[in-house]
């Protein structure tokens, strides 16, 4: 047996309420807005930007950095020639050959490591990649079940919520007639009581 309309609280009745008019929107709109521009917090109640936020804490090199990203210079702590394959020196002075010895040796541990990765990459790279794409699937797949599961949740409330506003449409209707009615009742009430008010008046002027 459904409830009555007396004990439930519908926060909207779109089965039983009529769409407001273009007029009534624009009212409502109107309304909101000057809420909104009386509730709205004023700047000086604003918390400041965090971009306002003072430097004085930091270091001298976050404040360099912070300042090379703000020019956009790109960055130039890494010497990527290290990297690189040097020309041979000029000279066979050993002090000449110190510094590009070093080179060498960064340079053959550097192309040494990245061959390594390239040959792991050649033979499970596939795979990982084919492993990864699966779980991406299967990720997928659990998401769009959800998603349909809860696109029949929602399916299912709002049968539900149309049967029940159905339901007491008829019993909501009556109640707002009879209180049209009474608040009609009202007025014509106010009014007689005005009109015998001033009749009474006017009798107790003319001394009857």
């Amino acid at each position: 047996m459904p409830s009555s309309i007396r004990t439930t609280v519908h926060e909207s009745l779109p089965y039983i309420d009529a769409e407001p008019t273009p007029a009534e929107r624009t009212a409502a709109e109107a309304l909101i807005a000057a809420e909104l521009s009386t509730s709205t917090p004023s700047s000086s109640q604003v918390p400041p930007s965090p971009t306002t936020t003072t430097t004085t804490n930091f270091t001298p090199l976050m404040t360099a950095e912070l300042e090379r990203i703000a020019s956009s210079e790109p960055l130039s702590a890494i010497d990527s020639s290290r990297y690189e394959i040097q020309d041979p020196p000029s000279s066979n002075n050993l002090s000449s050959l110190t510094t590009p010895l070093s080179l060498a040796y960064a340079t053959h541990t550097y192309l040494q490591g990245r061959e390594t990765h390239l040959q792991l990459l050649d033979t499970y790279g596939k795979n990982a990649w084919l492993v990864g794409n699966w779980q991406t699937e299967a990720e997928l797949a659990a998401l769009e079940r959800d998603l349909a599961a809860t696109k029949r949740e929602i399916d299912v409330i709002n049968i539900g919520r149309r049967r029940l506003q159905d339901e007491v449409g008829e019993e909501l209707r009556g109640l707002e007639d009879n209180w049209r009615k009474g608040v009609g009742r009202v007025l014509e009430t106010e009014v007689a009581t005005e009109n015998l008010r001033r009749q009474i008046l006017e009798k107790q002027r003319n001394g009857v």
